[in-house]
């Protein structure tokens, strides 16, 4: 029976994950502190590894109980620590200096920042789906972490076949339901990529090819039965997600099972 495996929530956009073990849904319909905080420039718009691949170099560490997050620049030693609410203007200034230029940093608790305003519940995809994506890049391998960093996904399925999630969506404009324990869910679309899983997590290094090979190999595996619309282009990964309002304060928990 296909069970949730691991949880991934991203509490400041773009930055380093934090696994947890449960996670509770939020009021308005996300997971509970993912994407809570988001870096944006002095004209309003993201700052993120879309726009600057620099942000590669940063790692990320989070004590989340006492609210606090920890910095560190790539090979060097030097750990910068954060409590989220009441550093604030000191954690803008450290991202002010190491981007060189003025950030501002945005918080909402209620649905956090989605990259897809339409979709705003957790990302889905199964583990047989990573391992599968992973076994297409030969020339230079790349480890199952990195491709599940790459692709940056919140919730992974286990004991299902690759690719399981692309029969959770339709036709544009219609929704799937299916249940992770007992929290609702409804599947949208396959979610569009951006150059970012093209770029090793900790270097920013680009894999050479990599868009070329995932959409050829992406084309050559598609499962049959699906809603082929949604595939305007095949540079697509993972299950994007609605959760109804309804589901807010219900828990999602590692080996909660799965139901359509």
């Amino acid at each position: 029976m296909a069970k949730l495996s691991k949880i991934l929530i991203f509490p400041v956009k773009s930055l380093d994950p934090i696994a947890l073990d449960e996670v509770e849904i939020s009021e308005g319909g996300a997971l509970k502190g993912d994407r809570e905080f988001a870096m944006f420039d002095k004209s309003g718009k993201y700052i993120n590894a879309k726009r600057y691949p620099k942000i590669h170099l940063i790692r990320a560490k989070y004590e989340l109980g006492d609210r606090l997050v920890h910095l560190q620049i790539q090979e060097q030693q030097e750990v910068f620590t954060f409590h989220l609410d009441q550093d604030r203007t000191a954690l803008t200034d450290w991202l002010s200096t190491f981007f060189e230029q003025p950030v501002e940093i945005r918080q909402n608790t209620i649905n956090g920042f989605p990259d897809d305003p339409e979709a705003w519940g957790a990302t889905v995809i199964s583990e047989s789906t990573l391992t599968t994506v992973q076994s297409w890049y030969t020339s230079s391998q790349i480890s199952l972490e990195q491709i599940r960093r790459r692709f940056r996904t919140n919730l992974e399925i286990a004991d299902t076949e690759p690719f399981w999630e692309d029969h959770l969506f339709a036709k544009s404009g219609e929704t799937v339901p299916f249940k992770i324990g007992d929290v609702q869910f409804l599947g949208t679309n396959p979610c569009q990529r951006c150059p970012v899983p093209t770029r090793d997590i900790f270097t920013g290094e680009v894999y050479p090819e990599f868009q070329k090979i995932f959409t050829r190999q992406r084309e050559a595996t598609l499962p049959m039965n699906i809603e082929r619309s949604r595939f305007n282009h095949f540079y697509r990964l993972a299950l994007n997600t609605r959760i109804p309002l309804t589901e807010a304060g219900k828990i999602l928990k590692i080996g909660d099972s799965v139901s359509k």
